[in-house]
């Protein structure tokens, strides 16, 4: 099935689910008995600090992890259901590719191995960065070789593409170029994706959806176009070396101060007080807020809370 038929009812509704899941290393929690879920269609930016859980939700969706609790859904489906598999493709942070191989050989192999391989995709992806057939994978800059995990993981046509970090070694220019590639990939055949990155100007850019994790927890998930448009920027004066009062009626997620001034990043839950420095917060500046207090508040949109596991029981 292709990521353009999506948009219909059922599990196809929502490209991962997940109900109570968690992951322990010994005596510490990567992931502690989360539930959210992604719909499709979307391109989900997935934030948060180093060791937050990031990788591991990654590893658990394509079966690289197995969850300590909790169940991990795919377009309906569990996770270790032999027809999911065809359905995602994943591609981490060291990209892993055969350095002997040549180009044609890597294509060579993603046609072998996934029997709906769309080579034509494949090799215009290649063509389109200039790649020779016969140029070996260890002579490639780390650009080049992007392109081609990219090739890869596009030839097999998934409906949801499971991204770690895929561009977090490349030069500036070799980022704008496989962004490039990525967003018009995803705009013909309308795959769900799911990507990590530590670039949030990056995902402002790229990202229709949230999904924040700090310390093992979900933090803020959501449309983008819903979450950020619920938090302000107030900048005003401080009251005996504190926050004014009226504040208290809001939630208050990240507070800067400069002597006298504070300037806080709030979620308005009424009116703000006229006297104050009113600003309307950047995608990052949300971000950044819950990062550096992930014991704020959580804020999930309502497409990102799951329902009960029964609804979708096969």
């Amino acid at each position: 099935m292709s990521g353009t038929a999506m948009s219909g009812e059922g599990g196809d509704r929502w490209a991962l689910e997940a109900y109570g899941l968690g992951k322990k290393y010994r005596s510490r929690w990567a992931l502690r008995e989360e539930s959210f879920r992604i719909p499709a269609g979307r391109v989900c930016g997935l934030v948060g600090p180093n060791g937050a859980g990031k990788s591991t939700l990654l590893k658990m969706a394509a079966r690289l992890v197995e969850p300590t609790r909790g169940e991990l859904r795919i377009f309906g489906r569990p996770v270790g259901d032999p027809s999911v598999m065809p359905r995602y493709a994943y591609l981490g942070q060291d990209k892993p590719l055969f350095k002997r191989f040549t180009v044609a050989q890597c294509l060579r192999m993603g046609q072998e191995l996934n029997p709906g391989w769309d080579q034509a995709a494949a090799e215009r992806i290649v063509r389109e960065g200039q790649l020779a057939p016969d140029v070996r994978i260890g002579s490639l800059s780390g650009g080049q070789r992007t392109r081609v995990a990219f090739a890869l993981a596009f030839g097999k046509r998934p409906d949801l593409l499971l991204l770690d970090e895929p561009m977090s070694d490349l030069d500036p220019l070799a980022r704008d170029e496989i962004a490039s590639l990525l967003m018009s990939e995803v705009a013909e055949r309308g795959t769900t994706v799911l990507m990590s990155s530590h670039m949030l100007s990056e995902l402002e850019h790229m990202c229709d959806y949230l999904l924040v994790v700090a310390d093992g927890r979900v933090r803020m998930a959501g449309d983008a176009d819903e979450l950020v448009p619920l938090h302000t920027l107030v900048t005003g004066l401080t009251t005996d070396g504190g926050l004014p009062e009226a504040l208290n009626t809001h939630t208050v997620i990240d507070v800067r101060r400069a002597g006298r001034q504070f300037t806080a990043l709030v979620r308005h839950e009424g009116p703000l007080d006229p006297a104050w420095q009113l600003a309307h917060p950047s995608l990052e500046e949300v971000l950044l807020g819950y990062l550096r207090h992930p014991q704020a508040p959580a804020l999930l949109s309502p497409t990102a809370v799951p329902g009960h596991r029964e609804e979708h029981a096969a």
